[in-house]
């Protein structure tokens, strides 16, 4: 996969949004150093920004393209080309398959040690869009639940 050259920070991609203040910024980075956790999980957190926000601006940030997954529908065999324990831990859910290319919605593209991962994983290159943590927490859900109490009797 062609790694992004990043230039500017999420912080500053936000406050040229308009997204947060240089107060909120300045909250944020005190709060990070205290409690660690990720710049965007922080604002959001602390109510500065909304995780769409945080998704749009690592758009703009990575050039990776957002990708809502609320309505998206997945393939469950697709889905499962990733591990459950691995999706969850790194929030990742894959979307789409060609030849050897694996499109998968991540929370974080920055995290490259989750890249490479499921690029072991699954024998693929792996493709990133971005989504929101919820939203990629609720497809994970959706997918790997589907089927389960199916069947079942009691």
């Amino acid at each position: 996969m062609a790694r992004r050259v990043v230039t500017k920070k999420l912080g500053e991609v936000l406050l040229e949004r308009g997204v947060i203040s240089p107060k909120h910024l300045e909250e944020a980075l005190a709060y990070q150093r205290t409690h660690g956790g990720l710049l965007g999980q922080v604002l959001t957190q602390l109510g500065f920004a909304s995780e769409e926000e945080i998704a749009l601006a690592l758009t703009a940030q990575y050039g990776f393209p957002y990708l809502p997954l609320e309505n998206y529908e997945l393939d469950d065999s697709m889905v499962r080309l990733i591990p459950e324990h691995v999706a969850r831990q790194y929030c990742v859910i894959p979307i789409d398959r060609v030849g050897n290319a694996l499109t998968v919605s991540m929370a974080d593209p920055s995290n490259i040690q989750a890249i490479e991962d499921i690029e072991m994983l699954t024998n693929c290159v792996v493709q990133a869009f971005i989504s929101t943590p919820t939203d990629v927490l609720k497809a994970l859900e959706r997918s790997y639940n589907h089927g389960k109490s199916e069947g079942t009797a009691h």
